[in-house]
Order: C-alpha cells, then sequence, then structure tokens
C-alpha cells in the first residue's frame, strides 16, 4: 500500500531500484478505496477490542469518540500531499465527520520519530545518553528504511533534537525478495521448477524462515516448496526442496544493505555519531545486523538493537511520542520558497527578459524563487517565517476576493534563484509543494491609495504570511495591521493534489 502511494522525489538518495511489480486494484477499486477500508477495519476492531475489554467500555467510546485523536506513522519523505490523501480516508472510514475535524483530530508522526520514542523507552541508555550526545535511528521495514539523526539537549527532561534532514530509502524487506525471485528465476530458466507458481512458492518459503534467520555462517539453505515427487537433481531440486547455497542467498541481501550503508553514511555525514539504534521488522534480521556492525564499526560506531521485538516499534512509538514529545526540533528535508518579484536590473538580467512584468506600481520585477526555510534548517515548534506581501489595484477594489499563494519545494543540488526554465517550465528537482488559500475580505479597512513610479493612483493591500510547524505540520496565518492594531485570520494549505 505504501508503494502505491510514493511523493515524486521519495528516495532521498535519488537512486531508486526499479519499482516493484505492485498487482493493479480491480476495476472500480481505487486506493482511497484500499486505504479507508483498511482505516475502517482498524478502527472498528480497536473499538470492538475497548468496549468488550474494559468496564463500562461501550458507554466510555461513546462518550470519548468526538475527542479520540487518531496518530499516522508514515515514511520520513511521506508530505502534505500523502497526509491529505489520508484524511480523505478517515473521512471515508467514517471516523471523522469531516475534513475540518480530521484536521484537528487526525495527527501525523514520520516513522523515524515514531521509533526513536520506541527505542529509547526499550534501550538502556544510561551509559551513553548525555547532553550533546550525537545518535542516529534506522527503522528498517518491509518496503522502506528510514534513518534520522538526533542529538541528545537534555536528559532530565530528556529532550531530542534532529541534527539534519532525515533519509528515506526503498530497501525494505521486500526488495531482498524480489532479489532472490530474480536469482531463482535466473538458476531455474532450464528447469520444469521455474515457472512462476513454483518460484513463487519458493520465494515465500524464504521470506517465512531462511530470510529471518540468515546471518551467513550456513554454508547450504533449503527451501521447502513442493512435494516429495518434485526433483531435479541438476538444479539442488530433492522431495520438493531447492537447496542454495550461501553464495546465492548473500547475492539477495547484498544490493539492499549497500542501499542502506549508503542511506546511514549520507545521514552521518562525518558527525561523530557512537552509536545506531536499528528498530523494525527488517531491523532484526541478523544478516543485516552484522553488516551494518562490519560497515560502522571502522567508525567507532555501535549497533544498538532492540530487546523487545521491533515490528511494532512505529506504532507503539507514535503512541509514546504523543503523550512525550521528547523531539523539540526537526530538520527540513527540501528547501521551500515562493515565487518573488525583485526589481529587474537592466545590466544583470538581460537573458531573463521573458520572466519579467510590470506592477501596479509602474515597477518592472522579475520573477525569481525566493527561499524560505533552507534544506536541513533545524525548526522548532516555536519557529515562525514572516514574509511581507502586498497587493496592488489599478482601480479601488469593491471585492478583495481571496488570496492564494504557491509553497515550492526545492530538492536539487545547491541553491537555485528561479523557479523555471526559460521555457516557463518548472527546473527538475523543483516541485509544487502546496497552496496556501485565506479570505481577504477582512482587509479591507486597511487598504491604502497611493501613487505609482509613472503617476498614477493605485491601491494597496499589504499582509503578511506567517508559517510554522507545531507537532511536524505545516501551519499558516494571516497577519494584517489595521489602525495600528495587529489582526490574525486562518490559511486553508491545500495539497497539489487531493488523490
Amino acid at each position: 500500500m505504501k508503494l502505491s502511494d510514493l511523493p515524486p522525489t521519495y528516495d532521498s538518495n535519488n537512486n531508486m531500484p526499479p519499482p516493484i511489480e505492485i498487482p493493479p486494484l480491480p476495476e472500480g477499486v481505487h486506493l482511497l478505496k484500499v486505504y479507508s477500508g483498511f482505516l475502517q477495519y482498524m478502527y472498528g476492531t480497536t473499538r470492538n477490542f475497548f468496549c468488550e475489554n474494559s468496564p463500562n467500555g461501550t458507554k466510555i467510546w461513546d462518550r470519548l469518540e468526538n475527542k479520540i485523536i487518531v496518530v499516522l506513522c508514515t515514511p520520513n519523505g511521506w508530505d502534505i500531499e500523502q497526509q491529505t490523501f489520508l484524511r480523505n480516508a478517515a473521512l471515508k472510514a467514517g471516523i471523522v465527520d469531516s475534513l475540518s475535524e480530521a484536521e484537528v483530530r487526525i495527527e501525523f508522526i514520520t516513522e523515524g520519530e515514531a521509533s526513536v520514542h520506541y527505542a529509547l523507552a526499550h534501550t538502556k541508555t544510561d551509559t551513553w545518553l548525555n547532553p550533546g550526545a550525537m545518535f542516529a535511528v534506522t527503522d528498517a521495514g518491509g518496503s522502506t528504511v528510514d534513518s534520522t539523526l538526533y542529538e541528545c539537549k537534555s536528559v532530565n527532561p530528556l529532550v531530542l533534537e534532529e541534527v539534519c534532514e532525515s533519509e528515506c530509502v526503498q530497501a525494505g524487506g521486500v526488495f531482498i525478495d524480489r532479489a532472490l525471485q530474480g536469482i531463482l528465476e535466473d538458476k531455474l530458466r532450464e528447469s520444469e521448477f521455474g515457472d512462476p507458481d513454483s518460484v513463487t512458492e519458493m520465494v515465500r518459503s524464504f521470506e517465512r524462515k531462511t530470510k529471518r534467520i540468515f546471518d551467513d555462517t550456513q554454508t547450504l539453505c533449503i527451501l521447502d516448496f513442493g512435494g516429495s515427487r518434485d526433483n531435479d537433481r541438476r538444479h539442488n531440486i530433492l522431495k520438493g526442496k531447492i537447496t542454495l547455497t550461501n553464495a546465492e542467498v548473500g547475492m539477495s541481501f547484498d544490493d539492499v544493505v549497500a542501499r542502506i550503508v549508503d542511506s546511514v553514511l549520507k545521514l552521518m555525514r562525518g558527525r561523530p555519531v557512537r552509536h545506531i539504534l536499528l528498530v523494525g521488522g527488517f531491523g532484526e534480521s541478523p544478516f543485516l545486523r552484522k553488516r551494518l556492525s562490519e560497515a560502522f564499526s571502522r567508525e567507532g560506531t555501535e549497533i544498538v538493537t532492540i530487546e523487545e521485538p521491533s515490528k511494532k516499534a512505529a506504532a507503539e512509538g507514535a503512541a509514546i511520542w504523543f503523550s512525550k514529545q521528547l523531539v523539540k526540533a526537526r530538520a527540513a528535508r527540501y528547501t521551500f520558497g515562493i515565487n518573488s518579484g525583485v526589481p529587474f536590473n537592466e545590466e544583470k538580467h538581460r537573458e531573463h527578459q521573458g520572466r519579467s512584468y510590470m506592477d501596479a506600481a509602474g515597477i518592472k520585477r522579475l520573477s525569481v524563487f525566493d527561499a524560505l526555510i533552507p534544506k536541513g534548517s533545524v525548526l522548532t515548534d516555536e519557529w515562525e517565517k514572516v514574509t511581507s506581501h502586498h497587493r496592488s489595484y489599478n482601480t479601488f477594489p469593491t471585492e478583495l476576493g481571496s488570496f492564494a499563494s504557491t509553497i515550492y519545494a526545492w530538492s536539487g543540488q545547491g541553491d537555485t534563484q528561479w523557479l523555471t526554465d526559460l521555457r516557463d517550465e518548472l527546473l527538475p528537482g523543483m516541485r509544487i509543494f502546496c497552496k496556501l488559500k485565506a479570505d481577504f475580505s477582512p482587509l479591507r479597512q486597511s487598504i491604502t491609495v497611493q501613487i505609482g513610479n509613472n503617476g498614477e493612483t493605485f491601491w494597496r493591500v499589504n499582509y503578511q504570511i506567517v508559517l510554522s510547524f507545531k507537532r511536524s505540520m505545516l501551519q499558516a496565518r494571516l497577519r494584517w495591521f489595521e489602525n495600528g492594531v495587529r489582526r490574525e485570520g486562518p490559511v486553508s494549505i491545500l495539497a497539489t493534489s487531493g488523490s
């Protein structure tokens, strides 16, 4: 399901493996229906369990149901578009009655942040978690591996801050299954057991047992896939069992493990990281643990594993996060900015003549990318970015209508001052992140009349957009001044696609 709803820039290493062959949905069934059905099932079974196992459970649930907060845990690389999709799924599932209610009752946390709460709750940290200590958390799941770097700011109370933007890589356990499938298909190309059904059964046998216990010490690995009459000695198949060598099984892990190591190394960037907390279902793999220990022991970094089963790290970690909120600052994964107009310089901007325009004040301007939040910026819940704007009118506006603005996300290399190329197409690495929309009618009293450079009268409205990140979600407010008094109003944040 997660691989069916990936953002356009999901893999932060920008070297995604070929997409997994996801079976198409039945005709008339859309991804929203799949997610809403799943959420409806989970919510319904939770309700039934609570009501059946708690004294007066039904009465308590009915009394508090409209106040229940649902925390959804998503991969590090997901953003506002996927959050909007999930709110719509919750609405369709009957968990909330409206999208405005979903804004209040549906909260989101990244898998990386949930995992750090789970890991610290089940790890002995007394000997190494001190103020200034830097550590990473790698959540290795079925389809994705999310890694985040934290610095401990305080022990009592425990306060953590993200050091840099987190890493996402498609290198979960399912990619090992796919690699083994390719190995088997090549190996059995000339065998009667190379048919899709037989290979699928071999992969299932591998996933159920061999993948979970393989640690590179086994000389041979046996996959049970058929009956006692299924034999092909030439291809090491005897009585429905195929024997694979250590090298063949190891090959299925190699690419995935290399991608995880590269992702974590990119995250660390030579910083003094002494501990990597490894969680997630795939994180329990002895082979992965061994390879990560070999790769990072040279850096003086220890791989710390969790004593508790870590398949539930995201779910339990999300619940701990909601009550404890240990992480007080998070790093921006992209550079966020807006389309802004700067005065046109005939000498400097000659080749960008096509991007220029004349505003109502008679000033020639050039459209540029105005970076509001640089990539890697560490943002606290108290952080705010105030940007000043104005709207000009050639005639007195009887209706101000609504305000609309676009937030762009830049994931390319280095900095850029442009949104588009000379053909007016968005640069590679530049995308629309979300749109801001607000009602301008309350600003009528703040309209001022002015004289432009061309000597003509025009009317102008000044206003500010206040951006913030509360509980890791982008929020915005409209601000203006009326007779010296500061006023504020709501701003709607709309995904580029309603999914």
